[in-house]
């Protein structure tokens, strides 16, 4: 029987104690170890029950329990000095704060999802998890960052396994009570498909960052528009729109009906990207004209891209964005086909709206998510800016971190606190240097506690006794995709069950991740390793664990020797579980492909070979499945066991030699950092620029960009053959037609360096070029130059547009070649 009135009863918190519910709603206990002490000191046995969740915590002590709390002195000296930490977070003054010429005011964050700790199951996988980390080091370093989310009722799936392996999801509903979310008791609304709907905002606190989530279950709301925001990535098409709309349209005007005015605005990953078109709006209504408004949003924008293949973009056919978008056109002062040309590219082969190009136009600044990355999102938007060299299409990157303190166990924090530096997680590479010195009986004995734990919480999950807490432990724990290949050690099953059942080199592996809902290949894979881990030759050795989340992910990365990751190079963007395991003390096994191609240095861990030239993805699956069998079998199995009084100095080198190359460089703290000052600064600087007096400039930059595209087809140059001097340099002149643009309008540039096979300069040395005015109404150039190695050589010059206020050179896509 359903009761017939519900409601929510607050705990009886003593009064002494009401400290507690502070901090808890604050998110920074997640990764503050005392604040995670305390909660586990009210009730050890209950802290286990509840997830570690402090609110339910909270909500489950009884009253017992609590009258026995309210006198410990224990317990009001530990709850004081949360607090006091938790005020310092909030307040107190960090990097940022010392950075007193900063033009940077507040930057809005927008991400569909977020992955702060499992406990708010608002996130599916590594985009969310990097979201979550992103707020955590701003709140950390002192970074004036306000983000935008979506609260979904359902959160992304909890998984099962039926008895024959194959995943099943259920979506358990989350009532906001129980979350570490409080109601502004604020609502905005939007129109979705001709539909008012009515969106409630939550708020988060993450340390001293602020978390919007979004919210249209709310009552008055039609039971469709309730439902828009009821699971993360589900629905159809359709509903992913709708969602998108909020999140992007809504979010905006959360942030000004917050009262908030954000100069920069980061979409992570193209999900939210019509926030773009809500700005544009905003100001076209203030009178500004649409182009003048496009270059205005242009300045103060950011765009991460996540994904390395273009079937990982959301895509909408133009029946349905005129259903949702039509009146918006008319909003913005244009019509639908110039709204939908914001989105399209000429290269595709249909005409749907592409979020990510929609981003890339509208954000002046855009970036992958680790070096190797960048090279594919440059290749792969190439069809933008065709002109363009592909090593100079508008796409940077900031290769992603990890948070320390979230994913860092306690043990191997204090080892590194205490033989690295105090405040590790923000060391340079001098600092952790000294991780080399670290005593290997201390990191081996903190390396086998991690292990033990992952041991008993997979023994107590599964209910049976499996894993042997001394053996070689290789973890994988991602994402079930196809190109993830997960099943790429089943490939070879005699030699896995060699390893499995070698009683003198035991090793086990353990995988854990989700496939998508509608990914039946992602599915099947997983059926098939949870088939093989039944076998005889497998049996309590090589093992699936269900209902992977970022509780289980800190147990693996605790706990696994080595992470693996096989994935087909490169399709992994960045792949942020490594660094994790690593910050840990595990070694990678994995393919040089997303940060692991620029991370890995021959010591830090392995390689697997790698054969991405290959067409055939059956042989080149055969060959990186050799590959990685052979590392296995030959050096990673070997030096594991190769033991001096019962010590592995061999592997233990290794081990600390990946914390001084790794844990320098790959953390959330450097990538927030770089943000700041490659992109957030910049951007704010330009925001500014160009909405000052009414967007002056914004409106000189829209002219001249017009002026420009008007007259660039009249636009040539031409140089003439180069000639040798006696000490090797090269002399050269050229002329070129500007086609009624002034000298001021472009920049004269001369490349040389050394030709490829396709007789094309690679690794060009650019040399700007002063453009002198002649008497034939030509304008021309000279100078000499000095070829920088021998061989074959080449040289050439051309024209680009130049503009004080473009956000990037090559922005505008236009070149003339000599």
């Amino acid at each position: 029987m359903r009761p017939a009135d519900h409601f929510h009863v607050e705990p009886a918190i003593p009064s002494s104690l009401v400290g507690l519910r502070r901090l808890a709603t604050n998110l920074h206990w997640a990764w503050h170890q005392p604040s995670r002490a305390l909660f586990a000191s009210l009730d050890d046995q209950l802290w286990e029950a509840c997830g570690h969740d402090p609110m339910r915590l909270l909500e489950q002590l009884p009253t017992t329990r609590w009258a026995g709390l309210a006198d410990d002195p224990r317990v009001k000296a530990s709850l004081d000095a949360c607090l006091a930490d938790l005020d310092d977070a909030v307040t107190g003054r960090r990097w940022f704060q010392e950075r007193s010429d900063s033009p940077l005011g507040l930057i809005a964050y927008f991400s569909p999802e977020f992955g702060l700790t499992e406990t708010l199951a608002q996130y599916s996988g590594g985009l969310g998890v990097l979201a979550g980390d992103h707020l955590k080091a701003a709140s950390d370093l002192g970074v004036p960052l306000v983000a935008i989310g979506l609260l979904y009722r359902n959160g992304y799936f909890r998984q099962n396994l039926t008895a024959d392996g194959y995943q099943v999801e259920r979506f358990p509903t989350q009532e906001p009570s129980g979350l570490a979310v409080t109601s502004t008791g604020m609502q905005i609304s939007l129109e979705v498909g001709g539909e008012h709907v009515a969106v409630a905002i939550w708020h988060v606190q993450v340390g001293r960052t602020n978390l919007y989530l979004l919210d249209t279950d709310v009552e008055g709301n039609s039971a469709s528009a309730r439902s828009i925001t009821d699971r993360l990535y589900g629905g159809d098409t359709e509903h992913r729109l709708r969602q998108e709309i909020v999140l992007g349209i809504g979010g905006v005007r959360a942030l000004r009906a917050l009262g908030l005015q954000p100069g920069v605005f980061h979409t992570n990953e193209g999900h939210a990207g019509f926030l773009s078109l809500e700005r544009i709006r905003e100001l076209v209504g203030s009178g500004y004209g649409i182009a003048d408004a496009i270059e205005a949003v242009r300045a103060g924008g950011v765009f991460t891209t996540h994904t390395p293949v273009p079937a990982g973009i959301d895509r909408f056919p133009v029946d349905l964005m005129s259903r949702y978008f039509s009146g918006f056109a008319t909003q913005l002062g244009m019509g639908f086909d110039q709204l939908m040309a914001l989105g399209r590219r000429a290269d595709e082969v249909d005409d749907r709206f592409n979020m990510a190009v929609m981003s890339l136009r509208l954000a002046g600044r855009a970036n992958a998510v680790a070096q190797l990355h960048g090279e594919v999102s440059r290749e792969m938007f190439q069809g933008l800016w065709p002109d363009v060299p592909v090593d100079e299409v508008p796409i940077g990157a900031v290769t992603n971190g990890v948070h320390s303190h979230t994913w860092v166990a306690p043990r191997i924090a204090d080892l590194l606190s205490a033989g690295v530096h105090p405040m590790w997680d923000g060391a340079d590479s001098r600092a952790w240097d000294a991780a080399m010195k670290l005593d290997d009986a201390s990191v081996w004995a903190a390396r086998n506690t991690g292990r033990s734990q992952l041991v008993s919480t997979v023994q107590e999950r599964l209910g049976r006794d499996v894993l042997d807490p001394d053996a070689l432990t290789i973890g994988f724990a991602r994402r079930f995709a196809t190109y993830k290949r997960a099943t790429l050690l089943l490939s070879q099953p005699e030699r896995l069950a060699a390893m499995l059942g070698n009683p003198d080199r035991p090793v086990q592996f353990l995988f854990a991740g989700k496939a998508h809902p509608a990914d039946e290949p992602g599915k099947e894979m997983i059926q098939a390793i949870e088939r093989f881990s039944r076998t005889d030759e497998a049996y309590g050795r090589f093992l699936f664990l269900p209902d992977y989340d970022m509780g289980i992910a800190r147990t693996m990365y605790a706990g696994a020797d080595v992470w693996l990751n096989n994935p087909r190079r490169p399709l992994e963007a960045c792949g942020t579980s490594g660094m994790k395991a690593a910050l840990n003390g595990a070694l990678n096994c994995s393919i040089l492909d997303g940060w692991w191609d620029e991370a890995y240095d021959g010591r830090n861990g392995w390689a697997i070979d790698s054969h991405e030239g290959q067409n055939d993805l059956e042989w080149r699956d055969r060959m990186e499945a050799e590959s990685l069998f052979a590392l296995l079998e030959r050096e990673i199995v070997p030096t594991f066991y190769d033991r001096r009084d019962g010590i592995p100095h061999r592997w233990l080198d290794r081990v600390k030699h990946g914390w001084a190359t790794i844990g320098p460089v790959f953390t959330a703290a450097r990538m927030v950092k770089e943000y700041v000052t490659t992109m957030y600064e910049p951007a704010a600087v330009g925001s500014t620029s160009l909405t000052a007096d009414d967007g002056a400039r914004a409106r000189d930059l829209a002219s001249w960009k017009s002026r420009i595209d008007g007259l660039w087809a009249g636009v040539s140059v031409a140089m003439s053959p180069t000639t040798t001097g006696a000490d090797g340099s090269r002399s050269f002149e050229a002329s070129a037609q500007l086609g009624g643009l002034e000298a001021q309008d472009v920049r004269a540039e001369l490349l040389h360096g050394p030709l490829d096979d396709q007789a094309q300069i690679v690794r060009p040395v650019v040399e700007v070029l002063d453009l002198v005015h002649g008497d034939d109404d030509r304008w021309h150039m000279r100078g000499l130059f000095t070829p920088t190695s021998a061989g074959a050589y080449g040289a050439t010059i051309r024209l680009v547009p130049a503009h004080a206020d473009l956000s990037h050179p090559m922005e505008l896509g236009r070149i003339a070649w000599g």
